[in-house]
């Protein structure tokens, strides 16, 4: 297991390399100026545009330009060309709100989409099947942006149950975890939507085709309880597919965070790298990718270590 997990993170290397190349052509040839972001240049002189271009190293060669940046990212000195600020203190800043709303999303995901998933299967081709069924084809169809805007308008503008954005009262720092819980209770339902769907469709399928399975039947037939007999073999048995999703949820997680904490405002990495592509911020786009793409690898690595947990039989190389 040691000499797998160490050759997947060997075969990772080359794998973050090409991310940071192609990262770094895309956001550096798309066309306008980070320097005319950050300076009123129809009020310098022809000498003091280049001179800005070349402190902010703009007239450097691409390669010249990539290496610099790279080299400072692995040292943690690579300063946002707004802020002036680490790069790595931005995302460190922003990473608590992002990282409790990814765990109460899985969470939500986990715990309803195995409940409704198991559920559907011990009804199937009932009324509570279909419900269920429309339930989740409406969670993977509507998009997390329209389903966040949805309980804004109910929830928020209507009823006044929740608060509509942010962390904290305008004008208060944010407080602890219970007084942070209300704020973010809209944005884990709106991400969490079609994670729960998803995952409700996987557990079904799985269970449906485990329930008809000989070790099952032979199970009720030694006189176990149902309840043993669902939990204890068909959802263990069913897990591998489940496995195989959650090592799809990070990359799902990342790209749903993008836009739920844009809609509801929340100052997580999010939105630091929404703001940052609109303000043509280099340093911290490419951190932020680069993060972004290690914890897609090491959620996929995860999910295979994983299957052998699940099922003992499988063996690695």
């Amino acid at each position: 297991m040691g000499r797998y997990i160490l050759k997947r993170l060997l075969e990772s290397v080359p794998v973050l390399a090409g991310i940071s190349i192609i990262t770094f052509l895309v956001i550096r040839l798309a066309p306008g100026d980070p320097a005319a972001l950050l300076y009123d240049m129809s009020q310098l002189s022809p000498q003091q545009q280049e001179a800005i271009r070349r402190a902010m190293g703009l007239e450097d060669p691409l390669w010249v330009q990539y290496g610099s940046l790279m080299g400072s990212l692995l040292t943690g000195q690579l300063l946002s060309m707004r802020l002036h600020v680490p790069t790595l203190q931005l995302v460190a800043d922003a990473a608590p709100v992002t990282l409790t709303l990814a765990a109460l999303t899985l969470f939500v995901g986990i715990v309803l989409g195995l409940a409704f998933g198991v559920w559907s299967a011990l009804r199937a081709n009932t009324v509570t099947d279909d419900v269920l069924t429309v339930g989740t084809l409406l969670g993977l169809s509507l998009p997390q942006f329209w389903v966040g805007l949805m309980l804004v308008y109910f929830l928020a503008e209507t009823l006044r149950w929740l608060p509509a954005a942010g962390i904290a009262p305008p004008g208060q720092a944010p407080g602890g975890p219970l007084e942070i819980l209300p704020y973010l209770i809209m944005p884990t339902v709106a991400l969490s939507s079609g994670i729960v769907a998803a995952m409700t469709r996987y557990v079904r399928s799985g269970m449906l085709e485990t329930l008809g399975q000989d070790f099952v039947r032979t199970a009720r037939a030694k006189g176990l309880s149902e309840q043993a007999v669902v939990l204890g073999h068909a959802l263990r048995h069913s897990l591998i597919t489940v496995v195989s999703l959650l090592g799809v949820l990070i990359p799902i997680l990342l790209g749903g965070a993008v836009v739920v904490e844009n809609v509801f405002a929340l100052p997580g990495i999010g939105q630091l790298a929404v703001n940052a592509a609109m303000g043509r911020d280099y340093p911290v786009v490419m951190t932020v990718n680069l993060i972004a793409a290690g914890l897609v690898i090491v959620s996929n690595l995860a999910a295979d270590v994983a299957y052998g947990v699940v099922d003992p039989r499988i063996r690695y190389s």
